[in-house]
């Protein structure tokens, strides 16, 4: 099975044009209607003008858009990868566990735990070279986001539609997510592993500490990120199109604090190491010094080497729809007016 891809994807949003096109020739449309209405009746107006078309404009139009459609996939570089080999590469496997749950959303680390956490996410990636990584979002019970992969570009995909509003039980799971995250690594793999679970701790609900100890015993680090401050913070809502803050049974606002002791525990059964999130950083690039300390092992991945691309076929689709349209002619041929091929009711 060949890999497709677009070489310059951004040449896509030209097809934007398209639509704007058609909204000006309808325009057009109307108004020279409007004009040919002025001038007399309808039926007095074909008579005197007995080969006008109103069809053909609007077919050749059409044809026009579609061949432009062709050009602007054409400049966007469709490419096929026609060559699938193995590399090797020496690098660990990744899997951040990333908590989703309603008080990631304090705004006591602007702009909010959760997005601060995903920048600091998406800046480790860019900072990997030939590792896995993998991706687990975890509130009430936890889940594979992307599961364990070479593919940064997809790794980034899948972290920016990450919201709290993707699982569909709140609390915070953390032994659910080092389980987790511990059965998705590569099976047989030979790389050294380990886990960066980021969340604030707080509404802890199963054993993580028991968890982090099993994934030890598997040859696996678990290393915490604490986001949130000690002093805590509300939870952000919208009620009725307007910002409020979330309250309990008796109406008072909740405040959502770190819990640090629960994530220094299990960081110490893990084997790894606890950092605790501020304004200034999230704590990522210390664990990125400590990921690299660990050795790199050699890992065998398939990969398309090779694309060929094929924007000449859509170029020469394109303009044999050009020269197609100038061949058809906006009035009727004299001879063979009575072929209706082009005719609009």
């Amino acid at each position: 099975m060949e890999m497709f891809r677009f070489g310059n994807m951004e040449y896509l949003w030209g097809l934007l044009i398209i639509p704007l096109l058609a909204v000006i020739f309808i325009w057009s449309r109307i108004a020279r209607k409007k004009a040919l209405k002025r001038f007399g009746e309808q039926q007095i107006l074909k008579q005197l003008m007995p080969f006008s078309s109103k069809g053909r404009p609007v077919f050749k139009f059409l044809v026009l858009m579609l061949a432009l459609a062709f050009i602007i996939t054409g400049m966007a570089r469709p490419q096929f990868g026609s060559k699938l080999k193995k590399v090797k590469r020496e690098g660990i496997e990744l899997i951040i566990a990333l908590d989703v749950s309603n008080s990631m959303m304090a705004e006591d680390i602007q702009p909010n735990r959760l997005e601060r956490a995903k920048r600091a996410i998406s800046r480790l990636i860019d900072r990997l070279n030939d590792d896995k990584i993998g991706l687990i979002v975890f509130a009430g019970d936890a889940y594979t986001q992307l599961p364990i992969t070479s593919d940064y570009n997809s790794a980034k995909l899948f972290l920016n539609s990450v919201s709290t509003e993707i699982v569909p039980k709140q609390g915070t799971a953390i032994g659910a997510a080092i389980n987790l995250a511990a059965n998705s690594f590569t099976p047989s793999s030979e790389a050294n592993k380990a886990i960066v679970i980021i969340t604030d701790g707080e509404n802890h609900e199963d054993d993580a500490v028991s968890a982090a100890k099993d994934a030890v015993d598997k040859g696996i680090i678990v290393h915490t990120i604490g986001m949130g401050l000690p002093q805590g913070s509300p939870i952000p809502v919208t009620r009725s199109g307007q910002k409020d803050y979330m309250k309990d049974r008796d109406g008072k606002v909740v405040v959502t604090k770190l819990n640090e002791q629960i994530l220094e525990q299990i960081s110490a059964s893990g084997n790894g190491i606890y950092v605790r999130a501020n304004n200034a950083q999230v704590g990522l690039n210390a664990l990125f010094d400590e990921i690299n300390k660990m050795e790199k092992e050699e890992m065998e991945s398939r990969v398309y080497s090779e694309y060929n691309d094929q924007f000449q076929y859509f170029f020469a689709v394109a303009l044999f729809l050009i020269l197609f349209e100038f061949i058809i002619l906006e009035r009727k041929n004299k001879y063979l007016k009575s072929i209706r091929l082009f005719s609009i009711k």
